[in-house]
């Protein structure tokens, strides 16, 4: 794990020359980078858990830069990609962008070029991270919600007033009143729009209020 919030540059390729020339061009705009000659190596190292991207080459020794993209999505990594290669061709950049990758930078490329490419996956790479602790959240919110709350929320994120959830439940409209209340508190939720957001993303079943 790389200690601190800077973002880091991660740099496969097997040319020498060309992981120096990547490190000395994202440091001088004072980006961190860390380079590695093969795919096979950058995995015996522990990713960054900072905001990062990886600049890859596309024919490498082993498994190629296509296939190690596939390998990190199978794996769940989301980890925004810009290929680079002095071999590209049309189907090979339709695939990769495809399936993901942020860029696709044909050498000899403007170093501008890369840096904006860098820049765009970084800013990407925060958004992802931002929204994923906030999902987290929510869940962990949700979990602190007794089994009634969870069917009220489910109930209310479907569009029943306080009446309808009443008797559909078997209960007193200010009992349901009341767990709204403490619902809002708990999920902190300004606004019945920010309840039914949540429920969505946390893919809440508002037509079976106990399930979510």
């Amino acid at each position: 794990m790389t200690e601190g919030g800077e973002p880091v540059v991660l740099v496969v390729d097997d040319d020498e020359s060309m992981r120096e020339a990547l490190a000395g061009l994202f440091r001088s705009v004072g980006l961190r980078v860390n380079v590695f000659g093969s795919t096979a190596e950058l995995m015996r190292s522990s990713l960054p858990n900072v905001p990062s991207c990886l600049v890859l080459d596309v024919r490498l020794p082993g498994v190629s830069g296509l296939d190690f993209q596939a390998d990190l999505a199978a794996a769940g990594i989301h980890l925004p990609i810009i290929f680079m290669t002095g071999h590209g061709d049309i189907p090979m950049t339709v695939q990769a962008m495809k399936a993901g990758a942020v860029d696709f930078l044909t050498k000899p490329f403007r170093h501008q070029e890369m840096i904006h490419a860098v820049n765009r996956a970084l800013a990407g790479d925060r958004k992802r991270r931002a929204e994923h602790a906030t999902v987290s959240e929510w869940r962990l919110l949700y979990e602190s919600l007794t089994a009634r709350e969870r069917q009220i929320m489910a109930l209310v994120s479907g569009g029943l007033r306080n009446k309808q959830i009443a008797a559909d439940l078997g209960v007193s409209e200010i009992t349901v009143k009341v767990h709204r209340v403490h619902i809002m508190r708990k999920m902190r939720a300004r606004s019945i729009a920010d309840l039914v957001r949540i429920a969505d993303v946390l893919g809440i079943h508002r037509d079976k209020p106990g399930r979510g």
